[in-house]
């Protein structure tokens, strides 16, 4: 007999090496082979041991091999030929029903699995201790409720309910079809929990929609002192840890910083968690602490870094993550994390770069297009947004509800208002669609921008819904660059009514009154926002060199270049003034003097990230600046002025879109 079946370098059965015609391989021989059998690659060689085991006289007599043979055809990738064995075995005990319901399970085919577990009474066949976890499973994956309360009320009887892996089993089948007070009970009552018990309890409450209670459960897994959190814990909380406060996302990181082991998955994690609690510059930190010490990324971490790079305005680190991208061979095409570097590249002014990944990908979903879009919408290229749209159309896809908001937005920044009326009808018309109030919201700042303000006044009174903050705000806004006080008045009751403690609106407002020269208007609202105890949101700008993202905040004297950056910025606004710039005083304090004023206005934090970088960078240099808030009216003609008289473009996003300065001309045509 020769041995040499089974390959000595890999230990797997090797499908070139057969066994000479006419020997039989002893029982125990041949069920080393079928061991190794644990890959698809090596499904024609199984079969081929399947041919020699039936004409060698083994099946049926033998049912261990029967059983090795079952497993690997699992392992195998064929579940078919699996029940083939399964209903051919003439003596089928419970192992049986066991293999071949785990079978279905890892395949998916969770209701058939529950099928083979109804016959096993027909067979006379008792289910075990490892049978009822797996019907748990089935029944939780396929959300049979009524089958999992009959698994339950089964392993009761037979005292298996407090069985470690058989009560977490029944915590997820709970919470998986709903029933979350009843996994809590499953939970309460088990006398040793393992942080799968934890684990599961949390999951089910991210899943249920209670992200309140999944945090507080947390909390007390961490205080009980039993099982500690790890990787699984950070990622079952994931859906429900978005817009918490600081303190509970410092408890995250604190609870993260504590496990002995951090692997990818719990970095992964926690970099997600900052990204979606609007903490940009935590979430770039912790991705460069990752890397230095030497955690290999993959590509969710890439996806979940990338939007705090485009949020940052990151571009330096966000270009760097596309080429270990493109290095890394594996890691495209893929979806998510191309549509990642769309968005990271249009939020970081570089809207070539984005049109180039979009270009190069093989394969686009309605989010790759609606980004592209989007994008195009928010550097004020309208009609690059609507050809593209157009193209989306034409390729097949159907646009959803959020590609209506970006071709909308599109057209309400370019001034497009026919092509707005048009794709706001299609919506009803052509994709029965029904509009939210984000679409609503659009429309109004359309109409409103365009000027059509009564028009605008008259859409939101017409409304299906009740208008939101959104609306409003959107309408004030318009009112505030038209100078409409009687629709801006209106628009504002309802803001201070909605969100009373949101000081943007009462800036607005007093904007308002301020450029009709209606100093006693401003007045009363700056008393109101006194008298409500509103404060005005401070402004900030960052600034990204060298791979470090620097913050200005008005009049900020903290950066340790302050000095030459204030010389720099007085050397600025005198050459801005021989240039025939006058500062826009009318919406600064009213109650300073007009000196005053200008002074205010010179030290904006937009004003000092340009002359950070004009002292940091080569000459040519474009400068990009994120700002928390909408550029003023001040900023943005000393902008104009400033990438004259320097030869810098100068690539400002603000809080609802992109300004590019460039020879005294900004990309919004002033219509903003």
């Amino acid at each position: 007999m020769r041995p040499r079946f089974v390959s000595s370098a890999t230990g797997l059965v090797c499908p070139c090496l057969q066994p000479p015609a006419g020997i039989e391989l002893a029982a125990d021989r041949l069920g080393l082979l079928l061991d190794g059998c644990a890959s698809p690659l090596l499904l024609p060689t199984l079969r081929r041991i399947h041919s020699q085991l039936l004409t060698g006289g083994f099946l049926p007599p033998n049912p261990s091999l029967a059983i090795k043979l079952m497993r690997a055809y699992c392992a195998c990738g064929d579940p078919t030929a699996t029940r083939k064995l399964f209903d051919k075995s003439p003596h089928r005990n419970v192992i049986f029903f066991n293999v071949m319901i785990r079978s279905y399970l890892s395949h998916g085919r969770h209701r058939d699995a529950l099928c083979v577990f109804s016959s096993m009474t027909a067979h006379g066949v008792r289910p075990d201790h490892y049978t009822y976890p797996c019907l748990l499973s089935a029944c939780s994956a396929a959300e049979q409720l009524l089958g999992g309360l009959q698994v339950h009320g089964a392993v009761t009887k037979i005292g298996l309910d407090s069985n470690l892996f058989v009560g977490n089993t029944l915590i997820t089948m709970y919470s998986r079809c709903g029933r979350l007070r009843e996994a809590e009970q499953v939970f309460a009552g088990m006398a040793y929990r393992d942080a799968i018990s934890w684990n599961s309890v949390i999951a089910g409450c991210a899943r249920m929609g209670e992200p309140s209670r999944a945090l507080e459960v947390c909390k007390e897994m961490v205080r009980s002192g039993g099982a500690r959190p790890n990787a699984a814990t950070l990622a079952s909380l994931l859906s429900a840890v978005t817009d918490i406060s600081t303190g509970d996302v410092t408890f995250l990181r604190e609870m993260f910083d504590d496990m002995p082991h951090r692997g990818l998955i719990s970095w992964n994690a926690m970099i997600a968690i900052y990204a979606n609690n609007s903490m940009a510059a935590e979430a770039v930190e912790l991705y460069r602490r990752m890397e230095l010490e030497g955690v290999e990324p993959d590509a969710v971490t890439f996806v979940s870094v990338l939007p705090a790079c485009g949020d940052l305005s990151a571009l330096a680190l966000g270009a760097q993550i596309h080429d270990l991208v493109r290095r890394k061979k594996n890691l495209c095409p893929n979806l998510f994390l191309e549509n990642a570097l769309v968005d990271m590249y249009a939020k970081c002014g570089h809207l070539r770069a984005a049109r180039s990944v979009f270009d190069e990908m093989t394969q686009r979903d309605v989010v790759s297009w609606t980004s592209m879009v989007s994008a195009y919408g928010m550097h004020g290229l309208g009609a690059d947004a609507v050809a593209l749209f157009e193209s989306m159309r034409e390729s097949g896809l159907k646009p959803d509800h959020i590609a209506f908001v970006a071709v909308l937005s599109a057209c309400s920044h370019a001034g497009l208002l026919e092509e707005g009326r048009r794709y706001f009808r299609s919506m009803t018309d052509q994709y029965q669609l029904t509009p939210t109030v984000e679409h609503f919201t659009c429309m109004v700042d359309l109409l409103g921008r365009a000027g059509r303000l009564e028009e605008a006044y008259g859409f939101v009174k017409q409304m299906p819904f009740k208008p939101d903050e959104r609306v409003w705000g959107a309408l004030l806004s318009a009112c505030r660059l038209h100078s409409n006080i009687a629709v801006g008045v209106a628009a504002a009751d309802h803001l201070f009514k909605l969100a009373p403690a949101q000081s943007g609106y009462y800036v607005l407002l007093s904007n308002i009154y301020a450029r009709a020269g209606r100093w006693g208007g401003v007045a009363a609202v700056r008393a109101a926002m006194r008298r409500r105890g509103v404060k005005k949101t401070p402004g900030w700008s960052n600034v990204e060199l060298e791979g470090r993202v620097h913050t200005f905040l008005m009049g900020d004297r903290s950066h340790i270049q302050s000095p030459d950056i204030y010389a720099e910025l007085a050397a600025l606004v005198g050459r801005l003034k021989e240039a025939g710039y006058v500062a826009e005083t009318e919406s600064a304090l009213h109650d300073v003097e007009e000196e005053d004023k200008e002074g205010h206005l010179a030290v904006h934090s937009e004003k000092l990230a340009i002359a950070f970088a004009l002292i940091n960078t080569a000459p040519g240099t474009p400068i990009r600046i994120t700002k928390n808030l909408r550029v003023c009216g001040d900023c943005h003609s000393a902008s104009k002025i400033i990438s004259k008289i320097t030869g810098r473009e100068i690539i400002l996003r603000d809080v609802h879109r992109f300004h590019h300065f460039e020879n005294g001309l900004c990309s919004c045509r002033d219509y903003w």
